[in-house]
């Protein structure tokens, strides 16, 4: 895994460890051999963060898997519970510029949360970049500013696009600049990437866009790069991808659509 991955996986563990049961025992302190209606429990005392409630279980999962292999334990009690984070087929809901209106409406510019909405949108970047992507990654090419950086996910390529004078306003706007663009009410940059993302679900529940997320941005950044005619090769560019199959989970509808309009406006060609 990647030291990002790590990390969120240890402050997952870290919080189910600390979480309280209903005699006030901590979980921590109780044997691992655990039934699954205690790891139900917690994960529906997060289902107001649906998508956090789903990592947690996953990370007991995967850490009851390493200790069967090793011989600790016989039976992995998380292994049947179901995720509560009743997505769409297909992933995370791309934003629509309806909603990218709206968000801005409630946070305006030069608030945090317009920083972070113009940093995904103009970058494409996963919200695992979004906390420590700053001016330091700034380089100059040809007069113009471009902004740099080898993306954390494990197997993700170098990105290096141009900075937009949206992006390039939105930073300069912030009256509190530190080491990240995207700073907590502290004035300090988010420590993990889920600590961002809960703040993010908060931003957008202000804003009454109960089913929007970070990746969904990236999601529809993705789709209007294939709208407006951009090759295979250029999106993977933006998005850090390797391999086309990766883009094209983002991109084969609106490709679909780009050549279902050319196939159509064939048939003017006829005579009725």
């Amino acid at each position: 895994m990647s030291d990002a991955t790590l990390r969120q996986r240890r402050s997952v563990l870290a919080r189910l460890c600390d979480h309280l049961d209903e005699d006030g025992t901590r979980y921590g302190d109780c044997d691992m051999d655990a039934p699954p209606a205690a790891f139900i429990t917690i994960r529906d005392a997060w289902a107001d963060r649906p998508g956090a409630a789903d990592n947690l279980i996953k990370t007991i999962r995967a850490v009851y898997e390493w200790s069967i292999e090793r011989g600790e334990i016989a039976h992995n009690p998380a292994a049947g519970i179901a995720a509560i984070n009743k997505r769409p087929k297909g992933g995370a809901t791309p934003w629509t510029p309806d909603d990218l209106l709206r968000f801005r409406e409630v946070h305006p510019k030069g608030s945090t949360p317009y920083l972070w909405l113009t940093l995904q949108a103009f970058t494409a970047c996963r919200i695992g970049d979004a906390i420590w992507l700053g001016r330091s990654n700034e380089k100059l090419h040809n007069g113009r500013i471009y902004l740099e950086w080898q993306p954390r996910k494990k197997g993700s390529a170098p990105v290096s696009i141009p900075m937009l004078e949206p992006l390039y306003e939105a930073t300069r706007s912030a009256t509190v600049v530190g080491p990240a663009y995207i700073l907590t009410q502290r004035g300090t940059p988010y420590k993990t990437a889920e600590s961002l993302r809960n703040q993010v679900r908060k931003w957008c529940d202000a804003a009454d866009l109960k089913d929007k997320s970070s990746h969904g941005i990236r999601k529809a950044m993705a789709g209007l790069m294939a709208e407006a005619g951009c090759s295979q090769h250029q999106i993977m560019a933006v998005m850090a991808h390797t391999q086309a199959k990766t883009s094209e989970i983002y991109t084969k509808g609106a490709e679909r659509r780009l050549l279902a309009a050319d196939g159509i406006a064939a048939l003017t060609k006829l005579k009725w």
